[in-house]
């Protein structure tokens, strides 16, 4: 967890200006690396792939089953900025698209009413994972496991493990089926979320005063600070979000079923992982977080049209994770070292 706590290692325009042409390309790599070799494997599969991956079809494709990831890797992210982790993004998504369809078909709600009623539980849901870790002071990642099981076992309940289906309302059914401009609307979704989220967190104090407390809880709160507050807060924004990308996938799935969702925890985890290591490496971000999932898209799909097998998702998950933090790990210590030998030089 400590990745998540630490100051980012963009360089400055005043460091850079220190620095010969070729350190600085070698300074920058860690902040632009992972586009960069986004746009590569792009271009790489596009050569391989003709026909079926430089296409609208593919690229509507991963639009549309991507979206759902990316809505959790940024839900996912809002607790590791203050230094916490949310595993109920995962299990989360289970209980909410279950119940999303389950209001309508089995108890007749309107197809609004039963959305409220799905982002009013998972705002609740994070309400009390935040007072779990932050007035109980239990471990996030124990907390969230623990209210995640929870949801997972009342969705098992609910469901007695069966389907449930029916007949849904058109409105219901254009959250995700509709398109804006030819972008299908779960990608605008992504995007209109990205853009509200980066000015919280890159513009306004309070995005500056979470990531302060992910930094450095103590002095934190010894600058005035309310961090219990912020957490809390973080944690009912993260619950929100699942429960409106549980309503996202219940109008695409158009069934609910327990053994759907679980199979996004760690892909939504490796996105905001990755957002840690790129843009803004050391902290995580939202460009960073949406061009770890992006970079999982392309990859997977490439590797998918190529012929891959079956497990080459959660193979190429857990890899590029593992080799994205090493990454940012060497990042650090080579900023590490340069700050010593100008403290030393100074």
């Amino acid at each position: 967890m400590q990745s998540l706590k630490s100051n980012a290692l963009e360089p400055t325009r005043s460091e850079l200006a220190r620095l010969t042409r070729r350190d600085a390309i070698i300074r920058l790599l860690p902040v632009y690396g992972l586009p960069i070799l986004t746009v590569l494997l792009i271009i790489g599969f596009s050569l391989a792939l003709p026909d079926t991956f430089p296409t609208a079809l593919n690229l509507r494709s991963i639009f549309s089953d991507k979206s759902i990831v990316a809505l959790l890797s940024l839900a996912a992210m809002l607790p590791m900025m203050a230094g916490r982790i949310d595993l109920t993004v995962g299990f989360g998504i289970v209980m909410w698209h279950i119940l999303a369809i389950s209001l309508q078909i089995n108890y007749h709600f309107p197809w609004p009413l039963a959305v409220l009623v799905v982002l009013g539980c998972a705002a609740f849901t994070g309400l009390v994972n935040g007072l779990l870790v932050e007035v109980a002071q239990i471990d996030s990642f124990i907390a969230t496991l623990g209210t995640g099981t929870i949801l997972y076992a009342l969705a098992l309940w609910h469901t007695d493990g069966r389907q449930v289906m029916g007949v849904l309302p058109q409105g219901f059914l254009d959250i995700n089926g509709l398109s804006l401009a030819d972008v299908p609307l779960p990608a605008v979704y992504v995007i209109l979320l990205s853009l509200a989220l980066w000015v919280v967190t890159e513009r306004l104090p309070l995005g500056r005063h979470i990531y302060a407390i992910g930094a450095n809880e103590k002095a934190a709160a010894l600058n005035g600070i309310p961090v219990r507050a912020h957490v809390v807060g973080v944690f009912v924004a993260s619950g929100l979000v699942v429960g409106f990308t549980g309503v996202v996938l219940a109008s695409k799935l158009r069934i609910g079923q327990a053994n759907v969702g679980l199979d996004y925890l760690l892909p939504a985890l490796v996105g905001a992982f990755l957002g840690s290591t790129t843009i803004k490496p050391g902290r995580v971000n939202v460009w960073g977080t949406i061009v770890g999932v992006i970079i999982l898209a392309v990859g997977i799909s490439g590797i998918q049209q190529l012929g891959g097998a079956f497990f080459v998702e959660p193979l190429f998950n857990g890899t590029t994770l593992v080799l994205s933090i090493a990454l940012a790990g060497v990042a650090q210590r080579r900023r590490a070292v340069a700050q010593a030998k100008e403290a030393d030089e100074s």
